[in-house]
């Protein structure tokens, strides 16, 4: 099938690599500009699709916007039968969204209606959810109302954001894959009307870490927050990242104190124990490793 690609981030990644792998015409793949990044942001650094594209040999476009009439026509003139999209991050006008023969497909990383917009991921780790998925939406203009061709699901369990991401995005590649083998094979079902969430773009204010909350909704922060931004904690003018925790069935009286010489922190229901943590410029440690260079006395009140 004549393929445009259009993804930006590592999660778009397995979707490209299987569209090729399967013997589709790749005629174009559109991407996110290059940002500032590399030895102090003086570099412009692409992005992971089109550094992957490039490598593949295919022709890539990253344009600042589609609004433009030009943009559009250039669009529609690569002759696409459908446009692929993996987390491209640009609002698809109508025009574009209507020029391919099938229309664009998007792969979703959460079971629909739960959890539309930017950081579905995120969000049902934050929830508590037990389950989330990934599903080949039909788009439409209006944000992820579009009905689903099909869908694959997961169980959260302990995961990371990360992890669960990298998870997702195999899972939505070879879900991608299949739909387009056989299009009516996999008709598109319009979205259950109950169950409608809406996953806000994380803000990095959100990852300090408020020990009032309960343990186990500090450790899903934690999880969450996995890899970036990081959840954190302030301890002497210094910000300590917590990476990965275990909760204890421990409850003090006063959230935020630390309890004891390993690093457990009174929460507002029981208490948690960081086990990998980095401070400001820092690499990646264990507590212990952490505590034996910068020292957090029993005593303490984290901020």
């Amino acid at each position: 099938m004549r393929i445009i690609f259009m993804g930006t981030p590592d999660f778009a990644v397995p979707t490209l690599d299987a569209l090729v792998a399967a013997g589709h015409d790749l005629v174009a793949v559109y991407t996110q500009p290059p940002r500032p990044g590399g030895r102090r942001g003086r570099e412009l650094v692409p992005s992971p699709v089109q550094r992957r594209a490039e490598d593949l040999g295919i022709a890539v476009r990253a344009p600042t916007s589609l609004k433009g009439a030009d943009e559009q026509a250039g669009f529609a003139a690569l002759g696409a039968q459908v446009g692929v999209v993996a987390a491209y991050g640009l609002i698809l006008p109508r025009a574009v969204l209507e020029a391919p023969v099938h229309g664009c497909l998007n792969v979703h990383g959460s079971l629909l209606p739960r959890w539309r917009g930017a950081a579905p991921v995120q969000r049902a780790i934050l929830a508590g959810d037990t389950e989330t998925g990934v599903g080949i939406m039909q788009m439409e203009a209006e944000l992820d109302t579009g009905p689903v061709r099909i869908e694959g699901r997961t169980p959260i369990d302990g995961k990371t954001a990360g992890e669960l991401t990298a998870e997702l995005a195999t899972l939505g590649a070879r879900l991608m894959v299949e739909v387009l083998g056989d299009l009516a094979a996999h008709p598109a079902v319009a979205q259950d009307a109950d169950g409608l969430t809406y996953a806000a773009k994380v803000d990095k204010a959100e990852a300090q870490i408020d020990f009032a909350k309960s343990a186990d909704e500090v450790e899903r922060l934690v999880r969450a927050m996995n890899p970036a931004p990081g959840a954190w904690f302030e301890f002497s003018g210094e910000r300590v990242k917590v990476l990965a925790a275990d909760v204890l069935p421990f409850t003090f009286q006063v959230p935020g104190d630390v309890v004891d010489g390993a690093l457990t922190i009174a929460c507002g229901d029981g208490a948690i124990r960081p086990t990998l943590v980095q401070r400001a410029g820092r690499g990646v440690t264990s507590a212990a490793e952490l505590l034996r260079g910068f020292p957090i006395p029993s005593g303490s009140e984290l901020a």
